[in-house]
């Protein structure tokens, strides 16, 4: 019963730390996402140089799209001309950050690691851009994956165009309807997660991790890859792994790899760019964020690793409110998908 106390104890504090800025960077992606129209990001990324990976790195940044969100985008930047630089600039800057994300990693963690994750993944993504772009190799069609992502059937409600109406309605609709919608699930997965971590981890678990960076380092990255996780949700599972001791080191390679890869993506990239763009792709990540984790670990040295994560011990009423306005939505959004399941299953058969 005393696990149970505690584990809800820690999903309220992780809840009311990030609510606030969850939603008001959800409200910040929908008014990007109706006054930055998709077609200017894939405008002026055709040429083999550095200056289109930057600005492709630079495009991909604030923009809220998850890893299999951002398919559609970069197959569609392709088709239209991207270089491979360009192309494997932004599938690696997009799904890493999002003006969500930032803004959740600033309430959570502090200006300083935020502004460490933004510029590392602008890094790892240039240096990923150059190398592909001195790799040349014919590619293949797209997977059945990327098709259908393409079209809109993998992510349709990332891949969905704003309607026309009021620019205030479609903002306040793509963000709270679409995006949330997106990440409803994968976010309360994090959330359950990081609680889970920050309470059953056990303390001799938590001491040899400490003690052995590189494990936590090999862990991470094992879990990370193939995984699927945005950006956002990937935030209370990295600071349930620092409240449970980890180094925030391993944390940040949890928070640089889970988001940018994960199976499919994997297998879209081999087909779209070419099997040595893929190497590119998975050494550049995980090589990048190791060495960025060691590097936050140096910068961190002297610091209790457990002052990094802000959870206040008496929440203010914004948090309050801004956390039961998540949970409502997101468990809204959860039971909707799983009611349509259900009637899909009931008009067409499961397997």
């Amino acid at each position: 019963m005393e696990f149970v106390s505690e584990f809800l104890r820690a999903l309220f504090d992780l809840s009311n730390a990030m609510a606030p800025y969850i939603l008001f960077g959800l409200l910040f992606a929908g008014v990007l996402h109706v006054f930055v129209p998709q077609s200017i990001v894939k405008k002026h990324l055709g040429k083999d140089s550095l200056w289109s990976v930057i600005k492709a790195t630079l495009f991909g940044i604030p923009l809220p799209v998850c890893s299999c969100g951002v398919i559609p985008l970069a197959a569609g930047m392709k088709k239209s001309g991207a270089s491979n630089g360009a192309t494997l600039a932004f599938l690696i800057s997009t799904p890493i950050t999002g003006v969500d994300s930032i803004l959740a990693t600033y309430g959570i963690f502090g200006w300083i690691f935020t502004l460490y994750r933004v510029v590392t993944s602008m890094i790892i993504s240039i240096v990923a851009g150059v190398l592909a772009n001195f790799s040349t190799e014919k590619e293949e069609p797209l997977t059945q994956e990327a098709a259908s992502c393409e079209s809109g059937s993998c992510c349709s409600n990332s891949c969905a165009d704003v309607k026309k109406e009021s620019k205030i309605v479609a903002a306040l609709r793509y963000a709270f309807g679409t995006l949330l919608e997106d990440i409803a699930s994968p976010l309360l997965f994090g959330l359950l997660l990081g609680a889970l971590i920050t309470v059953a981890i056990p303390k001799d678990l938590s001491a040899v991790l400490v003690e052995y960076t590189w494990l936590s380092y090999v862990i991470a990255i094992a879990i990370a890859v193939p995984m699927y996780v945005c950006a956002t949700a990937s935030l209370p599972i990295a600071a349930g792994l620092i409240l449970a001791g980890v180094s925030p080191g391993a944390a940040f390679v949890f928070l640089s790899a889970g988001p940018a890869t994960n199976t499919v993506t994997i297998g879209v990239v081999k087909k779209m760019l070419g099997l040595r763009t893929l190497v590119i792709y998975l050494g550049t990540i995980i090589v990048g964020s190791i060495l960025f984790g060691l590097g936050l670990d140096v910068l961190f040295v002297d610091v209790d690793v457990k002052e990094l994560v802000n959870m206040d011990e008496e929440a203010g009423v914004l948090a309050w409110i801004s956390s039961a306005l998540l949970w409502l939505l997101m468990l809204y959004y959860i039971l909707k998908s799983i009611l349509f399941h259900q009637k899909s299953c009931s008009d067409t058969g499961c397997a």
